[in-house]
């Protein structure tokens, strides 16, 4: 099938010309990596390893096979794995034909699986046998009725014909010589990946393989990144994040990538001190686990000097505990977006202030502006509605072309973030345009408060949520998780602790809820709107 985009070829002209988009997938790095350094380790995950030939091989022998199933340029191949090498295969294969890459997120079920698959008509679905207790197969299954496209399924250690291992096995009478012939336009669509839904209704990001190749090219420089590099993963692979950093950007620069199919901190620590592991990308959450895990003591982490923070504000509490246990590692946030890759990281050697109370400074060749309602741009350091352009973003959501455009103004793509942009540069977000708390006509800033309650040593975990007020037309509630050995923290307690860090009474959340967990998204981001519908009042 078909996705109408919204790109036009002034934009392949610009992109091109400046030196962004550089015509290439992911595939030619694959093969330019397996021609020079064919017994170097690609990929380790908790099942095997790969070196660059054996997954070259892998690949073209799935690519030909995909070719037999009747898997033509344009079709839609999903896959609901962990975060194993074969993600990685379906993925390249997929790649290699000029077919889309759909990846679904592991702990997806049948509402969002039925949705999601059924809207990208896929052709082929590859799911595992069995994955934390669950039988995907048997899911797919159930909501194989409502799928007419799908022809065919393909289950990772399962049994018979359907399975993986036969499937890749199987006899073909194509030969290797073909997939040359059948290398992909670079503006073509590569991948349909569905938002985490932290805002409602998911919808499909569609990329090109010049739009993700472009938001790896420029890390190597800001963060040095050689082939010596040793990269993490524990964030699933079909999400942004994982994808561009996990399953990519070693490829990309014939480093060795390591991947966790379940998050934890003790076998994360092991990871580092076996593999030497140099880099890693997670939310917050995985950086406070790192510093908490009862092993870190006992192994040398002095290789891992990357952590980059995606997607939340780092307390000051975090960054200061890392410097203390992890002095060779360096902490810096970052911001983007299903539909824009990466935007914003900081820089190594920027001091704490800037780890702490931005959000990074651009990516070459990406615009970022904060505007008022009106579409006017806001001096530096006041707050406006974020804007982004330049050569990460997406090329549209698939089947969704007027909301797409209705999201652009001038070639801007309006994020749905609130932010401040300072004097040099970078950026500091402050909330999204729909999850702002008014009280009374007074904007409370979320992420500020979050922060203060954050350095509470009674705390793990802070989140603030609006409830409905008829006076004041919204409120603010705090919510909270203890830290393990914590009995309790009172309302008293909270107004006190906000207090003695000068905050104004009027900023001060007029609720509690202590929770014993948040709902978050597959990559750690905590859903504010399920956040909200637990705490009414």
């Amino acid at each position: 099938m078909s996705f109408e985009t919204i790109l036009t070829s002034e934009m392949v002209a610009d992109h091109t010309g400046k030196g962004y988009w550089l015509d290439r997938t992911i595939t030619d790095y694959l093969d330019d990596w397996a021609g020079r350094t064919p017994d170097k380790v690609a990929f380790v995950d908790p099942r095997r390893s790969v070196t660059y030939a054996g997954l070259k091989d892998e690949v073209d022998r799935a690519a030909l096979r995909l070719l037999d199933l009747g898997v033509q340029p344009g079709d839609v191949v999903s896959f609901q794995l962990p975060n194993w090498i074969e993600w990685v295969v379906v993925h390249y294969a997929a790649t290699r034909i000029g077919a889309i890459s759909n990846p679904l997120i592991p702990i997806y079920r049948q509402r969002e699986v039925g949705f999601m698959v059924g809207l990208a008509e896929s052709k082929v679905i590859v799911v595992p046998q069995e994955f934390r207790g669950f039988d995907y197969p048997a899911m797919v299954e159930e909501l194989r009725g409502g799928w007419p496209a799908l022809e065919h399924v393909l289950v990772v250690d399962g049994d018979g014909e359907d399975s993986w291992n036969s499937f890749l096995h199987r006899r073909t009478d194509r030969e290797a010589t073909e997939l040359a012939t059948m290398r992909p336009d670079p503006n073509d669509v590569t991948l349909l990946i569905f938002t985490s839904g932290t805002t409602g209704e998911p919808k499909g990001v569609m990329h090109t393989h010049n739009t993700v190749v472009a938001a790896n090219d420029a890390l190597p420089e800001r963060l040095g990144i050689t082939s010596d590099t040793v990269f993490h993963m524990a964030s699933t692979l079909a999400h942004l994040t994982g994808f561009l950093y996990g399953a990519r950007l070693n490829v990309q620069n014939g480093a060795t990538a390591v991947l966790q199919d379940v998050w934890d901190a003790h076998r994360f620590v092991e990871l580092v001190a076996e593999h030497g592991i140099s880099y890693t990308s997670a939310a917050t959450p995985f950086l406070h686990d790192t510093l908490q895990a009862d092993n870190l003591a006992d192994h040398d982490l002095s290789s891992l000097t990357r952590f980059c923070c995606m997607g939340a504000p780092i307390p000051r509490a975090i960054v200061r505990e890392a410097k203390e246990q992890l002095p060779d590692m360096v902490v810096l946030g970052g911001w983007g977006q299903s539909e824009n890759g990466l935007v914003t990281l900081g820089i190594p050697g920027d001091p704490e202030d800037k780890i702490i109370e931005r959000d990074g400074f651009p990516w070459p060749g990406m615009e970022i502006r904060t505007v008022d309602p009106e579409g006017r741009t806001v001096p530096a350091g006041e707050e406006g509605r974020l804007q982004v352009r330049g050569p990460f973003l997406f090329v549209g959501y698939a089947k969704r072309l007027e909301m797409t455009r209705d999201l652009f103004e001038d070639g801007w793509f309006d994020t749905g973030d609130l932010a401040r942009i300072d004097e040099e540069g970078y950026v500091s977000l402050s909330g999204r345009t729909k999850d702002v708390i008014i009280r009374g006509g007074e904007n409370i800033p979320v992420s500020y408060i979050e922060n203060v309650l954050y350095e509470s040593p009674k705390l793990e975990m802070v989140a603030l949520v609006a409830v409905p007020d008829p006076r004041l037309q919204e409120r603010a509630c705090a919510c909270v998780i203890l830290k393990d050995g914590v009995d309790d923290f009172t309302f008293e307690e909270m107004q006190q602790f906000l207090a003695g860090k000068g905050v104004a009474k009027q900023y001060w959340p007029e609720y509690l809820r202590v929770l014993a967990d948040f709902p978050k998204t597959p990559s750690g981001k905590i859903q504010k709107f399920q956040l909200r519908d637990q705490v009414k009042v």
